[in-house]
């Protein structure tokens, strides 16, 4: 099993005018001693408007700054908003693309269509069409990476004309795809189109086995390739503090997930946002009780063994707590996940106000004392996994229709420059001949430009 880091990028208020910048800074910090002790991956967002729960819009960026400060870690969009109106699937083919040329190959593509008002409404997606068009973006994304020349492309949200989209991935066909699943439909989705589950509803083990035991089941029965290539994997996102005192893992971590939990729900549930004025930090401060939300509560039900939320505590029940705890009781809750067939765990420990002094000393204490029994392992259980699923995953491919990827619409297909293009309208024999001239003139030289530029 592998190890990964999530980034929203939450800064509550206040705010100073250097607030984001450190917040930036800080993150690149954690994911260069998160590649040092050796984790497999660093995740980042795509949101739009979301203050306080979400400071990551352009993760592209992030993450290419994040290439250049590690060697080893996987750097994974979790994920790039695929519905056209927020992103072009071509821009995405080529940002996608050029990560993993300046990673060296390590980038993952995990897509996904957004939930909140604040998102949707902003870019004008309807949300009763939002997953038409995530599916319709995805594909043409995945052609634009793949295709030599993107063939084109007709349909409901996207219109294009071939091009030959450039640069190309490192990695062939193109890197593995992801999307992003709350709900355990969204898993059954992820496996029929044949990519990996981002599994990000802080499921605990042994309902996250519900979800992979139904994953692998619709694979083998109903997937079909999205893309040139199967990613059959699950990942799990929990929330992570770790200290050798129990009682301070829970008072580093704990308020910091349940605002993570706050200012999610605000967004996509009950909230009512008012833009650069809603203070989702203090309401959270003044409702935590009466909704559930205070880590008092939790770390008193801890010490009282006659109340049942001190199950709550000591078992994870729900997904409050997590990889919350010491090192022995990180070991035990994620052997759990191994056990039920989780191919990643992914940490969310940078929320709320957690500090990053406290994320940077839980990170080495679970690289020294946790992380080397799992890397042990995983060698032999991938590489035994690799073997088991290679029929499966023949057969899936083997499903994937000749028409996903289309011919150009003639086999002499070229697009003129405007100006020739202006000739062809015009049919002007004249100014096709001085256009011809131009281009012998500028084999030679820059002075034919000049000319034409100046109009001599």
């Amino acid at each position: 099993m592998k190890f990964g880091v999530f980034y929203e990028h939450q800064l509550p208020r206040p705010w100073t005018d250097d607030s984001e910048y450190r917040l930036i800074q800080d993150a690149l910090d954690q994911i260069e001693y998160a590649d040092a002790l050796g984790i497999d991956y660093a995740w980042e967002v795509e949101h739009h408007f979301l203050e306080e729960y979400s400071h990551s819009s352009a993760p592209e960026v992030f993450l290419a700054a994040a290439s250049q400060r590690t060697k080893n870690i996987r750097l994974g969009h979790g994920i790039v908003q695929a519905p056209p109106p927020f992103n072009h699937p071509a821009r995405v083919a080529e940002r996608v693309a050029m990560l993993d040329l300046v990673s060296g190959g390590r980038a993952d593509f995990g897509t996904g269509e957004s939930s909140s008002e604040a998102e949707l409404g902003g870019f004008m997606v309807d949300p009763d069409r939002k997953r038409a068009m995530w599916e319709e973006g995805l594909r043409v994304a995945v052609r634009c990476m793949t295709e030599t020349p993107f063939t084109g492309h007709s349909g409901e949200f996207v219109t294009m004309p071939p091009r030959n989209v450039v640069p190309k991935p490192r990695q062939k066909p193109h890197p593995p795809l992801w999307v992003a699943c709350s709900r355990r439909d969204t898993i059954h989705l992820a496996a029929q189109k044949a990519i990996g589950a981002l599994a990000f509803a802080f499921v605990d083990p042994e309902e996250a086995k519900y979800w992979i035991d139904d994953y692998y089941a619709t694979l083998a029965k109903e997937g079909v390739p999205i893309g040139d290539a199967v990613n059959a994997n699950v990942a799990c996102v929990t929330t992570f503090m770790c200290h050798d005192d129990e009682d301070e893992a829970m008072r580093r971590g704990l308020e910091g997930a349940n605002f993570f939990g706050y200012s999610l729900a605000h967004y996509y549930v009950f909230g009512r946002h008012r833009p650069a004025v809603t203070n989702v930090w203090d309401e959270f401060q003044k409702r935590r009780a009466e909704q559930g939300y205070d880590p008092e509560a939790v770390i008193a039900a801890s010490e009282n063994d006659d109340r049942l939320g001190a199950k709550v505590v000591e078992q994870g029940i729900g997904g409050l707590r997590g990889a919350v705890g010491t090192p022995d009781q990180l070991r035990d809750y994620l052997r759990r996940y191994e056990e039920c067939g989780v191919d990643q765990v992914i940490f969310c420990f940078q929320s709320g106000k957690n500090r990053h002094e406290h994320i940077m000393e839980a990170l080495e204490l679970f690289g020294r004392e946790v992380l080397p029994e799992f890397k042990d392992r995983d060698e032999k259980l991938t590489s035994d996994k690799r073997a088991r699923l290679a029929p499966l995953i023949d057969a899936v491919m083997e499903r994937k229709p000749a028409e996903d990827h289309p011919p150009l619409p003639s086999d002499d297909y070229a697009f003129p420059a405007i100006p020739r293009a202006m000739a062809d309208r015009n049919g002007s024999d004249q100014f096709h001949q001085m256009l011809d001239e131009f281009a012998e003139q500028s084999a030679v030289g820059p002075g034919g430009i000049e000319g034409l530029i100046s109009g001599r």
